[in-house]
């Protein structure tokens, strides 16, 4: 039986290739780590914000607490199976009237992950609407292998390549994954998804936490690590040491080590 999920999201996640919303902390608890995060950059903005582009639960307390909520990876077990690791985070910010987008793709395009047991679990720390950006998908697009992308490094655009599908498909599928402070959606990694500008007057946090089954290896390089959270640890990555403090300045060149081994590959 599910843990989180009931049977019939768990079913929409494999056939459509993604389950929204799930509740998993009160709008209340939310703020609470908003804040602490918007703490923790006032105090050292130069240092933080960059980390918050990728694996940044490695230097925020805060965002490691989340990494290893059990409502988290409850549902996360409920489609990856128990034995979790969390291989990157990122947390994707808009501020009101941004102008920054993601284009339309797919996740395990430079990855390097085999099998594709992984699946993103993306969380609103306030609320997430097609007016200020959210989350849209393609449901069941995910049932096809990875398409052509191409790499357009345009301005505005939050992924690190620009990528984007360079194939045609039906845009007029495409859902919004509206979410309330506290609710997340999950998505698979072949799910074509991407988001819009803000162009609301309110800003817009999301926190995007990328989780592996213990079976999943990197297939493209060599030095890929990752952090255990349920149940077996196979040792396909090397373990990863967590912050100790809600801003771990001493972590700060231990992350941009493992964040250069990485840029290895997804830049290979």
């Amino acid at each position: 039986m599910p843990r989180r999920l009931s049977e019939s999201e768990v079913k929409q996640y494999h056939e459509q290739g993604y389950c929204s919303p799930i509740t998993v902390m009160s709008p209340a608890e939310a703020t609470g780590y908003l804040e602490r995060l918007d703490r923790a950059v006032a105090a050292q903005p130069e240092e933080a914000r960059p980390v918050l582009r990728m694996k940044s639960h490695l230097v925020f307390g805060c965002l490691n607490e989340l990494l290893r909520l059990p409502a988290i990876l409850d549902a996360v077990e409920d489609v990856l199976g128990p034995d979790i690791v969390a291989w990157t985070s990122s947390m994707f910010a808009k501020d009101a009237r941004d102008p920054s987008y993601v284009s339309w793709h797919q996740d395990l395009t430079y990855w390097g992950l085999a099998p594709p047991s992984v699946t993103t679990a993306w969380l609103a720390l306030n609320p997430s609407k097609a007016e200020n950006g959210c989350m849209r998908v393609i449901p069941g697009s995910h049932r096809q292998e990875i398409v052509d992308h191409r790499d357009t490094f345009a301005k505005g655009n939050m992924l690190s390549r620009g990528q984007e599908i360079a194939v045609e498909f039906d845009q007029s599928q495409a859902i919004d994954l509206e979410l309330e402070p506290g609710q997340m959606s999950l998505h698979h990694v072949k799910l074509f998804h991407a988001s819009n500008p803000n162009t609301s007057t309110e800003r817009r946090y999301g926190y995007s936490i990328r989780y592996i089954a213990s079976e999943v290896r990197q297939v493209l390089g060599t030095g890929d690590s990752a952090t255990h959270v349920r149940g077996r640890d196979l040792g396909h990555f090397s373990a990863e040491p967590g912050p100790e403090a809600e801003f771990d300045r001493a972590a700060l060149a231990r992350h941009a080590e493992i964040c250069a081994s990485s840029a290895k590959i997804l830049y290979r």
